[in-house]
């Protein structure tokens, strides 16, 4: 799959096998986010990767929106130190983790972090140092579907793009 085929080949996948995610794997998929882009180059983000199944119940039943990471391979908490640019830092490096599992035919789901009542708590819970921002949750394993990664309907590009003027 080319580059463009995979940004078009993303989706967020919310029910997995029951298999482990290798080790070298999800180092991979971490690795490439350190090569996000950052504002001014301060690469503000630290990441915890989980794969314990009780800490994965806790990390579900801590976000409202996320409870299908109780049964996901693995979890990775996307934390920035609090830039002025944190939030924007983080999100890129979280895109550079959905498309590097989807490149590896690993399933991925955002989970929102910043601002959501649970992050001090998902915090306090990966033992975060002071001043962390939990930016996002992304569970992370193989799809229980198949073709999952197939194109799916998107708005045509006509109805959204603009030119010289909205």
């Amino acid at each position: 799959m080319d580059n463009l085929e995979l940004l078009c080949a993303r989706r967020s996948i919310r029910v997995f096998q029951n298999r482990d995610i290798a080790r070298g794997d999800l180092e991979k998929i971490i690795d490439s986010a350190r090569f996000a882009p950052t504002a001014r180059n301060v690469q503000p983000w630290e990441f915890v990767a989980v794969t314990d199944k009780n800490k994965l119940m806790e990390l579900a039943n801590l976000a409202e929106n996320g409870r299908f990471i109780a049964h996901a391979a693995a979890c990775i908490a996307v934390f920035c130190s609090d830039t002025k640019y944190y939030l924007e830092d983080g999100c890129s490096a979280t895109c550079n983790i959905l498309l590097a599992a989807t490149a590896l035919g690993v399933g991925s789901c955002w989970v929102a972090g910043d601002k959501k009542p649970y992050a001090q708590q998902v915090g306090v819970l990966l033992h975060a140092p002071r001043g962390m921002k939990l930016v996002s949750l992304v569970a992370l394993g193989y799809p229980q579907e198949k073709n999952c990664f197939q194109l799916s309907n998107k708005r045509e590009l006509k109805e959204l793009l603009h030119w010289e003027k909205f």
